[in-house]
């Protein structure tokens, strides 16, 4: 009975907090427990949960990580009080009403076991009555009254120690108050200001926090990106942070000093112990409390701040994930290099690699000549439709070379496009791409790579580690296994959103379908190898491990293409086959027919064709999936045009208007590859005319954008760009400046690697007291480990 209850008030507590019903959050619950995937609840029980799509019931599964956890932990509270034979009725419900892990561990701290404090020898030695003496009475002289507790064998040598010692029992009693913790914990979340100071000697080493040596900003309102900064330059110990309660430091602690007086009933009013009494509230704060709440805040602090930047990195992974395929066309990909080489690897419609070679146009060799040959024949031997170009070192002088190929092939239909390389080099030294190509050097999978991610991006970057992707800010400074289960969840929802064709599906993408492990997918290959392409989707119940339960959550999302069953291309789930019989009985025309009809399927009713356990919504889904079957949602391929002659960051002239692709979004901008080997930045408030609270309202990575470049450091390698193109150019002001790049190193680019740019103004104003501090230089580590997802 009791679990029934806890399961009810959990389902209430998530439902309200998602804006469901609790019966919705309570059947999520289950199917979750069942072992149902987020991708499964939300497209093929929409019936059991009222429709509560994929984001609702992300939200859901993580609170309830969380709330199953603060259930756990109040059990052993519970269980640890009791034991102490210290749980009274009144703190028992206190600690059942506590709806946060802070509130219980506030209400467990007086009774958490712990080692030996002065509090507690102060009591051996029979100090207590001291305390409560002159506690209860302030009338009483301290030196008098601590003269009867002076006992030289108990370790009280005099009334200094016997005072010392009672004032560690008050201190101790009032710091583990929990009301008054609570009390005080939320005034400096909200009056708290964060301020830094450089470590002495450091400021040279530490020059790029220089705009933090002196920094003090409000702790509820200090931008996450602007927050792990602060931390990390702790971390490496160029920074001192403090927390003061208000931009008046020693009025706030007098405050909070009289709040521990208040709380503790003491008050001067001239009598003998009243001053002595006032000391141990200050010191309470002080020494104890102030410290005590600094670190707890600052860990709340960092764990909203780490959420968020986890959040912005789901976020771009999602986009570049879900970037438009350019669909089945040979793709020949180039990995530029210099000294190295470019290495070259050509796939057919299907990702087949056919052919390899590496050519040497840049120097030191400069077989300009030879190179464009090579290109040529491989391009006309193999019928290549596109051209990938790494956007790596070298990229735009290999652009150059590969639009000469163009121009001297007689192919029309030949296109060159720059593709991000992020993550190449760690796909090209992995096992996965061991196995896929045992016998090819290593640097000539990263071309491989380059070229399939244009085929198919989301095919080809589930192959890599989510973290090496490179697409976030931050990201070693994040708890390293949230981030990993956060973007593990959002590969997962794009990779079932888009659906996956099982007969030329990698393993890699396999093991991202909705109930389908590694090795389960490795069998579904292997089984593939041995026997032939499936002809059904019921052939997969073959697969060694593969059993009714997994089936059940893998195969809507597994498609056939030209098999036996037509609705085995679809996403329509085969349990509700009988659905779409009754729609074909209803229509008399076979199923081939109806397929893509569209007209004649938007005139049919819902409502026809349901039953016990398919309501209206499944059969809609059902319905919209028939009139275009296997549709992708991602959106038709395009590619940016980089201006002609615009090669490098010295190329750059302020006004200039340049078509560029959105690379990286952060919390202070979007990052923008305009082909120059450095990415310009468009700082929040220059991304739209209008106020930007959140810069992937307006872009994500990916986007094509047209930009104004508003200012060129060269030496610093810094591009401020805008989308307001009647904005104008020229040095911003001092406080509008971007983030400076000390530090950084200046060589090529890799993966994403040292990258990043200036942008101008700031979408926030300053507040009296604190520094407002926009996108400045001191956030150079910022902008440099954002670009390379550190």
């Amino acid at each position: 009975m009791q679990d029934i209850k806890l399961a009810q008030h959990i389902a209430q507590t998530i439902a309200a907090e998602i804006g469901a019903d609790p019966s919705q959050a309570k059947a999520a619950i289950a199917l979750l427990d069942e072992g149902a995937s987020v991708p499964f609840i939300a497209r093929y029980r929409k019936e059991a949960t009222g429709g509560l799509d994929d984001t609702q019931l992300r939200n859901l599964e993580v609170r309830l990580t969380y709330l199953r956890e603060l259930e756990d932990r109040r059990a052993a509270v519970l269980a640890s009080i009791q034991e102490q034979g210290k749980l009274t009725d009144e703190l028992r419900s206190e600690i059942a009403g506590a709806d946060t892990k802070s509130r219980l561990e506030d209400l467990y701290l007086p009774y958490k076991p712990k080692r030996r404090t002065r509090a507690q020898i102060a009591r051996e030695a029979g100090l207590e009555p001291l305390a409560d003496g002159l506690l209860s009475d302030p009338s009483l002289d301290p030196q008098v009254f601590a003269a009867g507790f002076v006992d030289a064998d108990k370790g009280v040598a005099d009334t200094k120690a016997a005072l010392e010692g009672a004032r560690a029992i008050l201190m101790e009693r009032w710091g583990e108050d929990a009301a008054l913790v609570g009390e005080l914990r939320q005034w400096l979340a909200e009056t708290g200001v964060i301020r830094a100071c450089v470590v002495e000697g450091k400021e040279a080493e530490g020059a790029k926090y220089r705009d933090y040596f002196d920094h003090a900003e409000s702790l509820a309102k200090i931008p996450s990106h602007r927050l792990l900064a602060l931390f990390r330059a702790r971390r490496e110990e160029f920074l001192f942070l403090e927390l003061d309660p208000g931009s008046d430091a020693e009025a706030g602690h007098q405050y909070a000093e009289g709040r521990v007086a208040y709380n503790a009933g003491i008050a001067d009013k001239g009598r003998v112990a009243d001053r002595w009494l006032l000391d141990a509230c200050r010191l309470t704060w002080r020494a104890k409390l102030h410290m005590h709440l600094l670190l707890d805040l600052f860990n709340q602090a960092r764990e909203k701040a780490e959420a968020e930047a986890i959040a912005v990195f789901g976020d771009n992974l999602k986009d570049l994930l879900l970037a438009a395929p350019a669909g089945p066309k040979t793709v020949l990909g180039l990995d530029p290099g210099i000294r190295t080489g470019c290495k070259i690897a050509v796939v057919d419609a299907t990702g087949k690699l056919v052919a390899t070679e590496t050519i040497y146009p840049h120097e030191p060799r400069r077989q300009w000549e030879q190179s464009l040959q090579t290109l040529k024949h491989l391009c006309a031997k193999h019928n290549v439709e596109l051209i990938a170009i790494g956007n790596g070192t070298a990229s735009r002088e290999t652009d150059k070379l590969a639009g000469e190929v163009i121009a001297a092939c007689a192919n029309p239909r030949l296109q060159k496009v720059v593709v991000s390389e992020a993550g190449a080099s760690v796909y090209s030294a992995s096992e996965f791409a061991a196995k896929e190509f045992p016998e090819l050097d290593v640097s000539l999978r990263g071309a491989v790579s380059i070229a399939r991610r244009l085929q198919d991006p989301l095919a080809e970057l589930v192959k890599i580690e989510p973290k090496a992707i490179g697409v976030g800010q931050y990201q070693h400074d994040v708890d390293q296994y949230r981030l990993a289960k956060a973007l593990d969840a959002r590969v997962e929802d794009c990779v079932n959103a888009v659906g996956v064709f099982v007969n030329t599906a990698s393993a890699a993408l396999l093991s991202r379908v909705s109930g389908l492990s590694p090795s389960v997918a490795e069998n579904i290959v292997r089984h593939r190898d041995e026997n032939g392409p499936f002809k059904r989707r019921k052939e997969l119940l073959k697969v060694p491990r593969l059993g009714d339960k997994t089936f059940e959550q893998c195969a809507g999302f597994l498609r056939i293409a030209d098999g036996d069953e037509p609705l085995d291309a679809s996403a329509v789930h085969p349990e509700a086959y009988p659905v779409v019989e009754r729609i074909v009985s209803a229509a008399d025309r076979p199923i081939k027919a109806l397929l893509g009809d569209g007209s004649y399927l938007r005139s049919l009713k819902p409502e026809q064709f349901t039953d016990d356990k398919f309501g209206v919504p499944t059969v809609r889904d059902i319905l919209r999936e028939l009139e275009k079957p296997g549709r992708d949602p991602r959106p038709e391929f395009k590619a940016a045009r980089f201006a002609e002659g615009v090669e490098d960051i010295k190329d750059l002239r302020e006004g200039m208007i340049l078509e560029g692709v959105v690379s990286n979004v952060a919390a202070f901008g979007a990052f923008v590859d305009i082909g120059v080997h450095q990415d310009g930045l468009i700082h929040i408030s220059a991304l739209s005319d209008t106020f930007v609270k959140d810069p992937r309202d307006v872009v994500k990575a990916g986007d094509i954008v047209k930009v104004k470049v508003l200012e060129v450091d060269v030496p610093r390698k810094r591009i401020a760009l805008t989308r307001r193109l009647d904005d104008a150019t020229g040095p911003a002001r001092p406080e509008e400046r971007a983030p400076r790049r000390d530090g950084q190193g200046a060589g090529p680019r890799r993966d994403n690697g040292n990258r990043g740019g200036a942008g101008r103004g700031s979408n926030t104003g300053s507040r009296p007291g604190v520094s407002s501090a926009p996108a400045n230089n001191a956030l150079a580590d910022a902008f440099a480990r954002a670009r390379r997802g550190g």
